[in-house]
């Protein structure tokens, strides 16, 4: 689990500044939907992350996790949608665009902490 940490310091760092230069074109209620979608990938892609270096090296496992991870995204954007579109809790479109956006970027993020696992 030696790269849980390095992992989640370089994803909040990146959240931070992807955050960082949406900023200044949002309004106030689009900017709390950017910062909750920032937190809820954050969460997601820590125990995404968590899984996948738990089992790296069980061949079989190992894709089992990957799948249940692409699942654990995709079931975390459709209940953000459902959220969102339900109650106004936030603007739809920044939150929702925002989330997928950052659950991609922070996916792209673990390979090289997972290679640098098995090194």
């Amino acid at each position: 689990m030696t790269a849980l940490v390095p992992y989640l310091g370089t994803a909040a760092v990146a959240l931070v500044v992807a955050t960082g230069l949406l900023w200044p074109w949002l309004d106030g209620p689009a900017r709390g939907g950017v910062v909750a979608a920032a937190t809820v990938a954050l969460v997601t892609q820590t125990v995404a992350f968590w899984l996948l270096a738990r089992y790296r090296t069980s061949g079989y496992a190992f894709m089992t996790v990957l799948a249940a991870g692409t699942a654990l995204r995709f079931g975390v954007v459709v209940i953000a949608a459902v959220v969102v579109t339900r109650w106004p809790v936030a603007p739809v479109a920044p939150t929702l665009l925002s989330l997928a956006g950052f659950l991609f970027g922070l996916l792209l993020l673990e390979p090289p902490f997972l290679r640098r696992m098995q090194a």
